[in-house]
């Protein structure tokens, strides 16, 4: 095809929906398009579509930054996990499945208390996922994938979605419902092959970005679809734990699946994109996924308040000793269950459940005093929140 009619379809702001550039260029172009797409521009990654050829990324259509990178390379000491970002993670990643949970029954099931209904049933499981996934010697492996799917989501299920007991992934087809059919899962007796050989592209080392590879591994668990239930869960989870597995354990203080679910009809829309393509160009191309991952996730988490400044000026006071151990874990434990939120002193006392209101009170008080609380009045109320950096 003429370069230049290349050069217009790949920069239309529409370059990576098929459909739309066969109606704008005509469906000849569109065949050239392709075909000049898979000669020269795409990169192919050692992940399989369901007739066997490999899934592939266009590099030049995705936009990542160094700062993203910074961003989650940021080191939170303390807690394994962000109590305020896990209440934002479980809350999203059930509401992106149309499961609703209060924050005060997520926040007490965090803080230990046992499950009473159905709904706090699935907000244990993602705690036990989370718990699992936090620690770092829990790799990556087959047998490692199947005891957080049945921590998260298996030991909850109605027998209709369970697992026969000698299955760890469906026995049958499944299928993604909206007004259609808008997708099959992989053929059940080919899952075993695929999610193999996709533990075995996460624990390799390639020249991809981690951040870039996560969000691959997240579009692709989805794309084969291997339980009755909980697919999107596992999505979500699978790309938090190899974020940890690499390093960036500060993923765990990001709810990722409150950004997600701020632009759900995006994020739908991306598998939804991704698979009309496929029908037009027979490759499945999981760029969409990656565009949109980077857009309303990734830059949008880049813009929130950082702790960092606060944390410098603690670790100075940690070092002079003008802050005692049973302060800095009580500091940590403010950082991780509030974030940039407000509290009490009688919340913190509640919550925090290892000290009493005069220890508690005693050291919001001293912290105000160094700079690192701030207060606000509200009538004869006073609630106080970490002095984050403007």
């Amino acid at each position: 095809m003429e370069l230049k009619t290349f050069t217009e379809m790949f920069n239309d702001k529409n370059a990576l929906d098929f459909t739309k550039l066969k109606y704008k260029f005509g469906e000849d172009n569109l065949v050239g398009y392709l075909d000049t797409l898979n000669g020269s521009f795409y990169h192919k990654l050692p992940l399989q579509d369901f007739k066997g050829n490999s899934i592939v990324l266009l590099p030049s259509k995705i936009n990542m930054t160094i700062q993203m990178t910074k961003t989650l390379s940021a080191s939170y000491s303390g807690e394994k996990y962000s109590i305020q970002a896990m209440e934002d993670e479980i809350i999203s990643t059930l509401s992106i499945e149309q499961i609703v949970s209060s924050r005060e029954s997520v926040r007490r099931i965090l803080n230990g208390a046992a499950p009473e209904t159905s709904n706090d049933n699935k907000v244990y499981g993602i705690k036990r996922g989370l718990d699992f996934i936090a620690d770092p010697s829990n790799k990556i492996t087959e047998e490692n994938l199947y005891q957080l799917y049945r921590l998260a989501v298996g030991d909850f299920l109605d027998d209709k979605d369970r697992l026969m007991l000698d299955r760890k992934y469906r026995h049958e087809a499944v299928y993604v419902v909206g007004q259609k059919i808008e997708h099959q899962g992989l053929d059940h007796q080919q899952l075993p092959k695929y999610i193999g050989n996709m533990i075995e592209y996460i624990q390799c080392d390639d020249s991809l970005d981690h951040i870039l590879k996560s969000i691959i591994i997240h579009y692709y668990f989805a794309y084969l679809h291997p339980y009755f239930d909980g697919n999107g869960r596992m999505s979500r989870l699978l790309q938090l734990w190899y974020l940890v597995q690499k390093g960036y354990t500060s993923s765990l203080f990001i709810p990722f699946s409150s950004y997600i679910n701020e632009s759900k009809s995006l994020y739908y829309k991306a598998f939804t994109l991704i698979s009309a393509n496929s029908k037009l160009s027979k490759t499945v191309d999981a760029t969409p996924f990656v565009s949109f991952f980077i857009s309303n996730v990734f830059t949008k988490f880049q813009k929130r308040e950082e702790p960092t400044k606060v944390i410098e000026e603690f670790n100075i006071l940690l070092k002079t000793g003008e802050i005692t151990a049973k302060e800095k874990d009580l500091f940590h434990y403010v950082l991780s269950a509030y974030g940039t939120n407000e509290f009490s002193t009688k919340q913190l006392e509640k919550d925090y459940k290892n000290s009493a209101y005069a220890t508690i009170r005693a050291f919001v008080l001293k912290l105000e005093s160094k700079g690192l609380l701030v207060s606000q009045k509200y009538g004869s109320r006073i609630r106080y929140r970490v002095k984050y950096s403007e």
